[in-house]
Formats: C-alpha cells, structure tokens, sequence
C-alpha cells in the first residue's frame, strides 16, 4: 500500500493507495509532508486540493474501501448526497430501506476510511445538529460551510 502526505486546510491528509483504488484518507494535526507522490496517489492529491480550493465539487477517483457488504452499502449511499447539501442519519436509514438500523447506519458512517471523498460530514442529526464526526466538530463544520458558506448579511 502507497502512502503520501499532503498539507490541507484541516491538517496533514495522509492517503492511502495502490493500483486498485484509494484506500483511506486520514487527517492529523501535524506531521510531515511527502516530498514525492506516488503516481497512483497524483489524482487523489490533486482533486483533494481543488476541493479546498472550492474548485471541485464531484471526486472522480477510483476507490477501493476496505469494510462489510452494509458499510460498504453505507457509503455508497453517502457518495449520492449533493455537494453543499445534508441528511439525517434516519433519513439515510430510510434510504437504505431499514429506519430502525439508524444506530448501525450511524456507526458504519463513523467507520468512513474515505472521509471528505466520501461525504460523511455531509450527514447531520434529524434536529440540524452537527453529530459525531471522526474528524472532530471543528473540521464538519468547516467542510460544510466550505460546501456551503454561510450567506453575509447586509449591514444597512
């Protein structure tokens, strides 16, 4: 499995890859930056950063998730979820055609090896509340309102 490093706006975003897909993309407060990527890496790396950018609202990546038939259910679901927009977790439940499996659509969303590609911080409690993020609260809020920015009021 590659492994490359790249500086974000939320961190250091570590991806991890080979010729089959995208495997995860995890974020730290710090570390170092790789000086190289690996060319089965490059698109990731570089769609990542149009995304903060804000210049990307679709990734176009092959993935190769690790995870259980339902997890893997689970995230194809939230691949589905339009940029700049949310769900519940009972809606997603209800989506995939089970209401009351909201606790295992809940944990297999926070199971997520793919987070921001796949959208899970676009999931939020059925009140509007910001939920469970692996990421922390900080950083959904902040991929939301990138997706999303809050509109500025007029002073006059």
């Amino acid at each position: 499995m590659k492994k490359a490093r790249i500086k974000t706006p939320l961190g250091i975003a570590e991806l991890s890859g080979d010729e089959n897909g995208l495997a995860s993309v995890k974020v730290f407060d710090e570390g170092d930056i790789s000086e190289k990527i690996p060319g089965d890496l490059q698109p990731a790396c570089e769609q990542l950063n149009s995304y903060f950018k804000g210049d990307l609202k679709n990734f176009d990546l092959k993935i190769n998730p690790h995870g259980t038939d339902f997890q893997k259910r689970v995230w194809k679901k939230l691949r589905e979820i339009p940029y700049g927009e949310t769900t519940s977790y009972l809606e997603l439940s209800r989506d995939l055609g089970d209401e009351k499996a909201i606790r295992a659509v809940a944990s297999a969303n926070g199971k997520n090896p793919l987070w921001i590609i796949i959208p899970c911080h676009r999931v939020i409690g059925s009140d509007g509340s910001l939920t469970g993020y692996a990421g922390g609260l900080n950083r959904k809020k902040w991929l939301l309102d990138l997706e999303n920015p809050p509109s500025q009021q007029s002073l006059f």
